[in-house]
């Protein structure tokens, strides 16, 4: 069991116990064995002209202390090479309300990470950092803006319609200017947040990074709270995702579990709105590509023209910062955005365009993986394709689940046979 401290600095002990590992909450120390978690994060919150709600800002605590967690524990310590014990320990600011909650929480970590997690909410939490002079809200709405394709179809959608979506991004290295164009380019410059989540700590860094969507979700809760003072229901947040990626069948056998990521997986995402029904977060997530692929979401974009002019900006490669900024062409999300491109019969201007243009001759064990799914799916039909990946869903959605699944692996076919690999 790996022992965690999330707190701030006027908690931390004098004498620092070996055996577990300290963060500061949201500042520095300046003490090479002791952790930082989003130094940036109260203060971009001030400069935006935000006053996020205390539960909120609790649960963007308990976020970042379980990304950064996530983040600094080796896999390949673990007594299988994967699997971590965790036992973390999160000041907060009203740490009763979510003790109601623990078990919950507990449970959606384990099924995003593949992890077993113990939860401890201490008292003495940061105060939650509100502008002195709050912005004025246009905003009806929170879209979470990437940088991707679904999420820039999701932004001309919401645009199109004539809703005001407040766009929530999270920065990494390389998205920050696609994130900014997209934007601007829907009229949204004024209602952007670019918010980065830095995490420093003593030793080497786990790449695989599990769970770091929940600090998407959290910049969103954060906002969405902070604009709830001018409606009377929840604060709608759009998550543009299409559902193939979603639901993340695995191709192959060493793709099952945790190894397959839940980024937005139905389990997960409504874990995450039960919870903040619970604890009183004014926000309802929205899923409106759910049961779509990518290639009809680009198909059914409400602005072609906008589209065009701006889609090859976009980024989807899962190893984009590994290859100097350019898309591989070959992972998981690469493959798909490619389909898509076909399936919409859309010219592929995707900037720098890809490290492995050609399919075939890539050597590329997602590749490899991706034509045998398709085979195996070929030969078995849906249902036994899925097997009980979908036990969680009601009947109707289940068949739901299964034909966009079914849609999107003929998506995969049209692309790996264009290519000659099937």
């Amino acid at each position: 069991m790996r022992k965690v401290m999330c707190c701030p600095e006027s908690l931390l002990p004098d004498t620092l116990d070996p055996d577990v590992l300290y963060f500061n909450m949201f500042a520095s120390v300046g003490n090479k064995n002791i952790g930082h978690i989003g130094i940036d994060l109260p203060n971009a919150i001030r400069r935006d002209g935000l006053a996020p709600s205390v539960q909120a800002w609790d649960f963007a605590t308990i976020a970042s202390a379980v990304a950064a967690t996530d983040h600094a524990i080796l896999r390949q310590e673990s007594a299988d090479g994967w699997t971590r014990m965790i036992e973390l320990s999160i000041c907060l600011r009203e740490p009763t309300v979510w003790d109601t909650k623990r078990d919950e929480l507990e449970f959606l970590l384990r099924f995003l990470t593949g992890d077993f997690w113990k939860l401890q909410f201490l008292p003495g939490g940061l105060k939650v950092p509100k502008a002195e002079k709050t912005r004025k809200q246009s905003a009806d709405c929170v879209c979470l803006l990437s940088g991707g394709i679904d999420s820039l179809v999701g932004a001309i959608d919401l645009t199109s319609a004539g809703k005001k979506p407040l766009f929530i991004s999270q920065v990494v290295r390389g998205s920050g200017n696609t994130q900014a164009r997209f934007a601007a380019e829907l009229g949204g410059s004024d209602r952007h947040l670019q918010w980065s989540f830095a995490v420093g700590h003593p030793g080497v860094s786990e790449k695989s990074t599990r769970a770091r969507s929940i600090i998407f979700f959290a910049f969103a809760a954060l906002a969405a709270s902070s604009i709830s003072s001018s409606q009377t229901q929840p604060v709608e947040i759009i998550v543009p995702e299409n559902g193939f990626i979603s639901l993340n069948v695995p191709l192959g056998p060493g793709r099952l579990g945790s190894l397959s990521t839940k980024t937005t997986h139905p389990v997960y995402t409504a874990g995450i709105q039960e919870l903040w029904d619970a604890v009183g977060i004014p926000a309802l997530l929205s899923f409106p590509y759910q049961y779509s692929t990518k290639g009809e979401i680009l198909l059914n974009c409400a602005d072609q023209a906008l589209l065009v002019n701006i889609i090859g900006d976009s980024i989807s490669c899962g190893k984009y910062q590994r290859h100097n900024l350019t898309q591989c062409g070959v992972c998981v999300p690469c493959m798909v955005r490619r389909a898509a491109f076909l399936k919409a019969n859309l010219r592929d201007m995707t900037v720098k365009g890809y490290l492995h243009e050609n399919l075939a001759q890539s050597g590329s064990r997602d590749v490899a993986a991706a034509a045998a799914a398709y085979l195996r799916y070929q030969d078995m039909g849906i249902q036994r394709f899925t097997g009980g990946t979908f036990s969680f869903a009601s009947h109707d959605k289940r068949k739901q689940y299964e034909d966009v699944v079914a849609r999107g692996m003929e998506e995969l076919r049209q692309l790996l046979s264009s290519h000659g690999v099937i």
